[in-house]
């Protein structure tokens, strides 16, 4: 064979293999799928704020810092015309609670100053850096401009007192109601006002009650409120800051002059957010259905000159949640869901609307005086980004385009089931496998949410797509006690937190095999918190059915988590009166888990936080010891942070890996 003839067959080789491969490279973009490894490409689009012309945005965007373990958070400014944006803030941590001043010149925002603490800053519109206007040694929690702009109300904690020599070790406290995490009692949040101009500061309440305490990912919103005079605050008061006499909460007005308190309104259980209408005359607030803490959630409007107060929408039989007042002082905004999707109603004089937001699922949101309304939203193929709604009745239009990391990806496609369980019907998101075809059978994964005060929706989530890329069906079932199908869904979890949840659960799995789309020889159950409370359940009930099982942050023993958690003995309004009246520690533990863990099979991976006040490890050193002493294969994973889950990049990350390793080998054909 000569050089030539040789040379001639590499050539054509060559472009032989360069055509495949050209071929095969959009074959394999499109395969492209979700995975943990994507989570900290995602860009976080949180707390927008219309300016008072409604020609901007501010809203906090924040991106994964790999190198130091965290997410950065720009204060980030959009043009709602031209979509421009523009970073007003650079190299600041825990920046949060951005806020316009009235004549939209300045914006008023809380970022760490240099030991740590959040202090309020005051940006320029018209330029220059951010000024630090307070220095609040325990930090600032809350803010709100008076209505002439000259100031702003600000909440912190008090200060301990300096202690000297052998004081220093007198270090015992009262525990009261505080998670059994806390090392020393909680000093009660206060009001303070701090001016502009020269950041004078004026203490105005003090005393043993004080604002609620919120932990994350709960929190507590703003929750300050000038009437249009600037010569009051309405507010809510606990009776402590311990986290478990947050079901305290009531209505007070502070008048700014004296700095007396009065109570604004009778109120039979806790208030949430309250928001003054911009007349003055009305306050709208969340508040629990009949004044049960664990039923579902109303938004009530009464007059602050008195009154009683009436639901903002009786006819609507959605848990609602307040987002603020329309500028004609009648009109509020709620959110809710709604079966599996997420939604917005415009209600007044009793009755409500519901916006047409196409496939969105709104998250945060904001009210802007000119009637526009911007808010965070995902939809079925795309994470969250930024939208703005010019009025009421318009189409949504995006702001952002920043999510980038699912573009050319292949994701599993969304549908909503629904079934029948006992009276009830319960709904879920079915995710199928990127690659699914009609009629095929593929393993199940329960990914089962937490709450139970929550829902699964029909909407972008990492942890379905996650699973379903690995060509798992998943399924995210709504059990009794979810707040999407109404107040007798809602609240029939009572005194029944696991066994009816379970049944919900299993009836969805059934209707599953009845349509032909799952190998019911290769089923696994997971969920975080009550998730990781009801695969304790599942798995011990019904120990037959899995072939293996990731619980994280699981309730195990309700008893603990009314003795420990941050919510303590608030739970007895969902879990029965306290166990320790009576018979009813009977009733606790016929609820918990981990009474029928030794019957269960499943292979287990167990995850927690060292410093989870919301579940605390032990209930999941429990749930290892009783798999671990019934030869169950399982293993425990502990992450040494605080938190009900790793809030940062790395961590998070981590927990999916170690999700998707356990359950591939245990799925596997």
């Amino acid at each position: 064979m000569n050089m030539l003839t040789e040379k001639r067959r590499t050539i054509t080789r060559g472009a032989m293999v360069a055509m495949a491969l050209a071929m095969a490279i959009p074959s394999l973009a499109q395969e492209r799928r979700f995975s943990a490894d994507d989570l900290p490409r995602l860009v976080r689009i949180g707390d927008p704020q219309l300016s008072p012309d409604g020609k901007a945005v501010l809203s906090v965007i924040a991106r994964a810092n790999l190198k130091d373990n965290r997410w950065e958070g720009e204060l980030t400014l959009i043009d709602v015309a031209t979509k421009a944006s523009r970073v007003l803030t650079q190299g600041r941590q825990g920046v949060s609670s951005a806020r316009w001043s009235p004549d939209g010149r300045s914006i008023a925002f809380l970022a760490q100053d240099a030991g740590g603490k959040a202090q309020v800053h005051i940006l320029s519109m018209d330029g220059g850096d951010a000024r630090v206007l307070t220095a609040a040694k325990t930090g600032v929690t809350h803010l709100a401009w008076r209505p002439d702009g000259a100031a702003l109300a600000f909440a912190a904690a008090d200060e301990e007192p300096e202690k000297f020599g052998e004081a220093r070790f007198e270090d015992a406290f009262e525990v009261g109601n505080h998670s059994y995490l806390d090392r020393a009692a909680r000093k009660p949040i206060h009001i303070w006002t701090v001016a502009v101009a020269d950041g004078a500061t004026r203490r105005l309440t003090s005393g043993p009650r004080s604002l609620p305490l919120g932990l994350p990912p709960t929190g507590a919103p703003s929750q300050l409120n000038w009437t249009p005079d600037g010569t009051a605050i309405i507010t809510v008061q606990a009776d402590t800051p311990a986290t478990g006499d947050a079901d305290s909460s009531r209505l007070i007005r502070v008048e700014v002059a004296t700095g007396s308190v009065q109570p604004l309104l009778p109120t039979p259980t806790s208030v949430r957010v309250p928001v003054l209408s911009p007349d003055g005359r009305s306050l709208a607030y969340g508040t629990a259905r009949d004044g049960v803490p664990a039923h579902q959630s109303r938004v009530m409007i009464a007059p602050v000159a008195g009154g009683p107060p009436r639901d903002a929408a009786p006819n609507l039989d959605v848990a609602v949640e307040l987002v603020g007042w329309l500028a004609d002082s009648q009109t509020v905004l709620l959110s809710g869901t709604d079966g599996t999707r997420s939604g917005l109603w415009l209600a007044r004089d009793g009755k409500a609307t519901r916006l047409d937001l196409g496939d969105l699922d709104p998250a945060s949101v904001d009210i802007g005086s000119t009637g526009a309304i911007a808010f965070t939203a995902s939809s079925p193929t795309r994470p969250p980004e930024l939208f703005v709604l010019p009025a009421p009745g318009d189409k949504p239009a995006a702001l952002t385009n920043l999510q980038t990391a699912t573009d050319g990806m292949t994701l599993g496609r969304q549908e909503t089931l629904t079934w029948k369980s006992e009276g009830y019907t319960a709904d879920g998101v079915i995710t199928y496998p990127p690659d699914y075809k009609p009629g095929e059978k593929r393993p199940l994964v329960l990914y089962i949410h937490g709450g139970p005060v929550s829902a699964s929706k029909h909407t972008f989530t990492t942890s379905s797509q996650i699973l379903a890329a690995q060509g798992w069906i998943v399924l995210e079932p709504n059990y009794r006690g979810s707040n999407n199908r109404g107040y007798r869904f809602q609240q029939a979890i009572i005194r029944d937190a696991t066994a009816g949840p379970g049944r919900d659960i299993m009836a969805g799995v059934a209707e599953l095999k009845r349509r032909g789309l799952i190998d019911e020889t290769r089923m696994a159950v997971t969920g975080w918190s009550y998730g990781g409370m009801m695969t304790s359940w599942l798995i011990g009930a019904y120990p037959q059915a899995w072939k293996a099982a990731v619980a994280g942050a699981p309730v195990t023993d309700i008893l603990d988590q009314y003795s420990t958690a941050d919510s303590n003995r608030q739970r007895a309004a969902q879990y029965g009166p306290s166990p320790f009246v009576g018979d009813n520690m009977a009733s606790y533990s016929r609820q918990s888990p981990i009474f029928q863990a030794w019957k269960a099979r499943a292979p287990t991976l167990i995850m927690a936080d060292v410093g989870d006040w919301r579940v605390t490890i032990p209930q999941a050193y429990k749930l290892y010891r009783a798999l671990s002493d019934n030869k169950v294969e399982v293993k425990f994973v502990a992450f040494p942070v605080p938190g009900h889950s790793p809030a940062d990049p790395i961590r998070g990350r981590d927990v999916w890996r170690r999700w998707v390793d356990w359950l591939k080998p245990r799925l596997a054909p």
